[in-house]
């Protein structure tokens, strides 16, 4: 081997790392706060934040970032006074350790850009340096019956931790496992007894022990797990594939106080899980490109059936082919669903930015807010992800500064001082997620907005939520740091309505808060839809926005009486309100009513996409009915022609962008297919802003 070793092929894969380690030292250090509120201490985050500060010293030295490793540093010397004194964090020092993370960060986003990395700034390592911990008082220490070989692994931090679960009630207990060549042979090693005994208990501390050498422990050695549990005994025992366990005593229990790191460095082989985990890490780009190859698939594959009915219009026996071709089908729907698992991320990952965001929010208004997080297990595409991300905190900033009142007038109002905003998802099917933001706050003031916005007061949240996203609103006199400027909801409402080709909706009380809810598809390129004629003019839409296909009855059609023209169409009740937007009706009728469908005792708008994009005058037949803001509007169409996978390109040249029309798809013909956003176009027409003749023009 012979050149000089060049770390730039390293930098990419160290970016990573340092954004994970980042990441986690935030949650962690958040966790640390949120305890000595409420006076209690959290010495698991503490032993993680300083874990986490140790690698990414580690890492930058290895790659030359002296910055990094200057910063990382002096928050490490920060902890190890803490447990030099035994002492608690105070909320300057978690302060003065939150600047240092976001000094690190900025550092490593220099570095990621091609900028300079800035030396770290002189202040902020003096802040550190003064950090007056040795003042805190010790702490008593528990008293953990074990035996004496464990005793002397085991630090303060440990200590504390199990005597906090078992004044919680939880059980402490010492599993032990004895690797073999035959345990090995099946898979069970160190690692999977982890993950095993990880979903049942929390691991404290993995301590390796020598044994004597024996047909048992051929190796001589062992390894003893301390846990804290509500599990039975035998399920913990059989997960570490031990004979059984034993209980830990744990006396008496500790007072609040933060817990204390070991001198030492920590003991990486055995305390910690291995780096190498069966990840892989890939760059986005590279999914793009396999997402790519997979949508020239698709089209592929609309090719070959079209190739298939040909062949079988003309007699020709295509029984094998069409064995092929369903195997084929089956083959790249999994493949599809491989490909996008890839790149799916959880939502939890997601919001994890989100406590520190709520926080600094928090200090700028002097309120108190506390944040709750619901994430499940609910993903979502990571391309969605990002675009979705920056509407989230514009509906938090939204909830801190407009909606949670200070502290003074909760009092006043008979509410805690504590506001809470609540984040919560969940998958409402298989490919569209929901998402709402929630908070206890004052509600929204109909009168004010409407004032504001020069409107009629909004009688329904539909129509409130039509007032708060017109650009350039706001309640505020005057713009602060984090909102007052008008751009907040307009750029939610733009995100999740034309972006993502969502829903948006929100409900109020007066007093008792708001919700925000967001329902956006899971991911954006390859979509399952429904395929369907308007006369000869064939589209389709995404299945996640139609809550239902129907036959349409002409003898069940109904007219309502038309307000008045408008726009060159008769007046359209706005779904679940009096009637007051547009629509166009069928082709050679006159225009002298509005018409409506009857399901299940549901008077339902409809709407005849052949009229509304003058594609001739072939009568309506099936409808597709779509729900906005929870009230439904059908749309009339010639024939549906049936379920499948399309691939969107999304339509980006303002130019040709049109209002319900979300992007073109190729089904096979080499001819582009309009890809229609039914929820968007419903809400145009019952605002009364149809459009008519773009849609032509964009049809034809």
């Amino acid at each position: 081997m012979g050149g000089a070793l060049d770390v730039n092929e390293f930098v990419a894969g160290y970016l990573v790392e340092v954004e994970e380690h980042l990441s986690a030292s935030t949650a962690n250090l958040l966790a640390v706060e949120a305890a000595l509120r409420g006076g209690e201490s959290n010495p698991k985050a503490i032993r993680e934040l300083f874990r986490a500060l140790h690698t990414i010293k580690g890492l930058s030295a290895m790659v030359g970032v002296e910055p990094i490793v200057d910063l990382a540093h002096a928050m490490e010397t920060v902890l190890r006074a803490a447990d030099r004194s035994a002492g608690s964090l105070s909320a300057s020092s978690i302060e003065v350790l939150l600047r240092g993370l976001r000094s690190i960060e900025e550092r490593a986003r220099a570095l990621a850009e091609g900028k300079p990395v800035l030396p770290a700034a002189p202040e902020l390592l003096a802040a550190l340096t003064a950090l007056d911990l040795a003042a805190a008082p010790s702490p008593p220490v528990p008293i953990i019956g074990a035996d004496p070989e464990i005793l002397a692994k085991l630090g303060p931090g440990e200590r504390v931790q199990l005597a906090q679960g078992v004044a919680g009630g939880r059980r402490a207990l010492r599993v032990d496992f004895v690797p073999s060549p035959a345990r090995t042979a099946e898979g069970v090693n160190i690692t999977t007894v982890r993950e095993r005994v990880g979903k049942l208990a929390e691991i404290v501390k993995v301590i390796p022990l020598s044994v004597p050498a024996s047909d048992g422990a051929p190796g001589g050695i062992a390894f003893a797990l301390l846990v804290l549990t509500s599990a039975p005994d035998e399920e913990v025992a059989r997960a570490a594939a031990a004979d059984g366990a034993r209980a830990l005593t744990v006396e008496p229990p500790v007072p609040p106080a933060v817990a204390a790191l070991a001198e030492r460095e920590p003991d990486e082989p055995a305390d910690r899980e291995p780096q190498l985990r069966g990840v892989v890490r890939v760059e986005v780009a590279r999914l793009d490109d396999a997402l790519d190859k997979l949508s020239a698939l698709v089209v592929t594959r609309f090719r070959l059936a079209r190739a298939a009915a040909e062949l079988r219009a003309r007699g020709v026996d295509i029984r094998d082919l069409s064995e092929i071709l369903r195997e084929h089908d089956r083959t790249l729907r999994d493949l599809r669903g491989a490909i996008m698992r890839a790149r799916m991320i959880s939502v939890a990952e997601l919001l994890e930015r989100v406590p520190l965001v709520v926080r600094g929010l928090g200090r700028a208004t002097g309120k108190q807010v506390r944040l709750e997080i619901d994430a499940g297990k609910a993903e979502l595409d990571k391309a969605v992800a990002e675009r979705v991300f920056p509407a989230i905190v514009h509906l938090l900033r939204n909830a801190v500064d407009h909606a949670i009142e200070p502290p003074a007038e909760r009092r006043r109002l008979g509410k805690p001082e504590e506001g809470v905003v609540r984040v919560s998802c969940f998958e409402r099917s298989s490919n569209q997620l929901e998402l709402s933001v929630a908070d206890d706050g004052r509600g929204i003031d109909r009168a004010l907005v409407a004032r504001r916005a020069g409107r009629p007061a909004p009688e329904s949240d539909a129509a409130l939520l039509d007032l708060i996203t017109l650009p350039g609103l706001s309640t505020l006199d005057q713009a602060t740091k984090t909102s007052g400027r008008g751009l907040g909801m307009d750029i939610v409402r733009r995100i999740a309505v034309e972006q993502l080709s969502g829903e948006l909706s929100v409900s109020t009380s007066p007093r008792a808060g708001t919700t925000f809810t967001l329902r956006i598809p899971l991911t954006l390129t390859i979509v399952d839809a429904f395929s369907f004629l308007c006369g000869d003019q064939l589209f389709v839409t995404p299945i996640a926005g139609v809550e239902e296909v129907v036959e349409i009855d002409a003898a069940r059609v109904l007219r309502g009486p038309a307000p008045g023209e408008a726009r060159g169409g008769a007046m359209l009740p706005a779904p679940g309100e009096a009637r007051g937007g547009t629509m166009l009706p069928a082709p050679g009728e006159a225009r002298g009513g509005t018409l409506l469908i009857e399901r299940r005792g549901e008077v339902v708008p409809l709407v005849d996409l052949g009229a509304l994009f003058e594609l001739g005058a072939s009568p309506a037949r099936r409808a597709l009915v779509v729900r906005r803001h929870g009230a439904p509007f059908a749309f009339g169409v010639t024939r549906v022609i049936g379920q499948q996978e399309v691939v969107v390109r999304p339509l980006e040249d303002p130019l040709v962008r049109v209002p319900g029309v979300s992007g073109a798809t190729d089904l096979g013909d080499g001819r582009p297919t309009l890809v229609l956003d039914l929820v968007t176009l419903s809400g145009r027409l019952s605002a009364g802003r149809g459009g008519r003749g773009a849609l032509a023009r964009a049809a034809s």
